[in-house]
């Protein structure tokens, strides 16, 4: 088998519903071009990756991936990851584009064999419980009738996107606690809104409220800083969200000693096959490694490593809804078509829009 064509089809992408994330950050995005990856082989099968970022893509097919592509056998995915890994270093992708390549070759090998990508990847679970991940609202009170929302829903467990604002952020962990009670699993994201000693002030109102973990609370160039601010807590840290380097930085992280969850995707860590190196190195160190994000390679993902917890399903607008691959007993169940299953996506632009949603 031989990859015969790349195509970049660009896809025109609504606004999304109005939100946003903690105070100085944008949410929501105005109207764009997405837009479909499609590897074409000589058999006729096409490995299909998804992104909102069209005319980038666009750009770096034409520039640098077309001419290294064109030719290979799509199987040797070790070696053509390696590959957009050497044009990395000249290049620079963006973060989000590292892994497309990746994505779509898993889903054409997965296509080739006739198995739906978890099986190929080597099924551990057929359900996961799905976590609500808040966007930032603008008030307390709404926070917490979209989390009253959640629960009525089915969602078992709540993560927040607060404010950034750590005094009033810890008051409304606490209140969010106080209303669900103690047996509900919370989860809280700083979305990289602190320095260390705002951070600090934060993680130790977790460690009171009982939170799962504190993810992302400081930006993720300084591992000395997380460093330091794990020896000063007791609530777990997670970690390795939005770092460049894949499996390297978060060896790194590891190493150190700060890390207890690490973040993987598909989308932020050099595509399913980044994502499962990095499940893999945190599950030999007996950590947890967390999937990032909605949507189906996310979905995918949590079928098939065992060392993660919660499918994490974001919830963009009050009153809350519940996003279509979850059922109402508030767990994501195994795809089951071939592949990663994108081609149900692509005349539903609604589904579509909420696969390419960004989750900080």
């Amino acid at each position: 088998m031989k990859i015969t064509d790349i195509r970049v089809e660009l896809r025109p992408l609504p606004a999304h519903p109005s939100y946003r994330w903690r105070t100085g950050l944008p949410g929501s995005e105005p109207a764009r071009l997405g837009a479909v990856l499609r590897l074409i082989t000589d058999t006729g099968l096409e490995g299909l990756a998804l992104t909102d970022r069209g005319l980038i893509l666009q750009d770096l097919v034409d520039r640098r991936l077309r001419a290294e592509l064109l030719g290979q056998d799509p199987l040797m995915r070790e070696y053509l990851w390696q590959r957009v890994w050497e044009l990395d270093r000249i290049e620079e992708f963006p973060v989000y584009t590292l892994g497309l390549v990746d994505t779509a070759l898993w889903d054409l090998a997965a296509k080739s064999a006739g198995l739906p990508l978890h099986r190929l990847l080597g099924g551990f679970r057929t359900r996961i419980p799905a976590c609500a991940s808040t966007v930032t609202f603008e008030t307390e009170a709404e926070f917490l009738e979209v989390v009253s929302q959640c629960l009525s829903l089915g969602y078992p467990a709540i993560k927040l996107h607060a404010w950034g604002d750590a005094r009033r952020d810890a008051r409304l962990c606490q209140a969010v606690r106080n209303l669900v009670g103690p047996d509900v699993p919370l989860m809280y994201d700083g979305s990289a809104g602190f320095d260390l000693p705002d951070a600090l002030y934060v993680g130790h109102a977790l460690e009171e409220a009982d939170y799962l973990w504190y993810e992302e609370p400081m930006r993720e160039f300084s591992i000395g800083a997380y460093r330091q601010l794990e020896r000063k807590l007791r609530i777990p840290l997670l970690v390795a969200e939005t770092s460049d380097g894949a499996h390297m930085n978060t060896a790194d992280f590891i190493a150190s000693g700060c890390a207890t969850f690490v973040r993987t995707s598909a989308k932020y860590k050099g595509g399913v096959t980044g994502a499962m190196r990095i499940a893999h190195l945190a599950e030999s160190h007996h950590l947890r490694a967390e999937v990032h994000g909605s949507g189906l390679e996310s979905a995918h993902l949590c079928m098939s490593i065992p060392n993660t917890t919660y499918y994490e399903s974001l919830i963009q607008m009050a009153p809350a809804q519940r996003e279509p691959l979850v059922s109402a007993d508030g767990f994501v169940y195994a795809p089951t078509a071939p592949g990663i299953g994108y081609e149900a996506l692509l005349g539903d632009l609604p589904e579509l829009q909420r696969s390419l949603a960004r989750v900080p």
